[in-house]
């Protein structure tokens, strides 16, 4: 079975012609380690299923100082929303921490898919909803765990990361410096 409709059955159901008109609405593309799949600036017009990689999302702060959003590993899902769908500039950028082999459907090709066939509108409404419950569990933890407590539950929840993301960027997305992470991991 195709991973992308294996992934979006875990949803809605697809009959074997639902699932060849919903992936004729995505391109496939290979990205290499270190390439940009979206920029700050840029206006964003694709959103991305990771087949195979590990990406990241991140912004620079004033200082520059890195702060990394969101990892993108298999089954993920990754772009910049707002400027996806309120068509303005980036303010983040997402490269490939990895070689990534990627699916990307344009904003118009999703739009229509979701106009013809309501079970994808019914498989993108739910992975919205899950996707503000995990943004409101990582916002919770920031504001109330410790960093040894943030540290523990990304560990606990995806330890496959840390084996995949150098320790640097870890210590971006939890909020705390290169040594402190050291410290927590000992």
């Amino acid at each position: 079975m195709h991973p992308l409709r294996q992934h979006i059955e875990e949803l809605v159901h697809l009959t074997d012609t639902e699932f060849d008109v919903v992936l004729s609405h995505f391109e496939q593309v290979k990205k290499r380690k270190h390439q940009y799949i979206v920029q700050e600036g840029d206006f964003v017009n694709r959103e991305y299923w990771v087949i195979k990689g590990c990406l990241k999302s991140c912004f620079f702060d004033d200082n520059g100082k890195e702060h990394i959003l969101q990892f993108g590993m298999e089954n993920w899902w990754i772009t910049d929303y707002e400027s996806f769908i309120k068509k303005t500039p980036s303010k983040i950028a997402i490269d490939c921490l990895e070689d990534c082999d990627l699916l990307y459907i344009s904003y118009e090709n999703r739009e229509k898919l979701t106009a013809q066939m309501h079970k994808m509108e019914r498989f993108w409404a739910k992975k919205s909803k899950y996707g503000r419950i995990a943004l409101q569990k990582r916002i919770l933890s920031l504001l109330k765990n410790s960093a040894k407590e943030r540290y523990n539950l990304l560990l606990e929840e995806y330890p496959k990361l840390f084996q995949r993301v150098p320790k640097k960027l870890i210590a971006a997305y939890l909020g705390v410096s290169r040594e402190t992470l050291s410290r927590l991991s000992s």
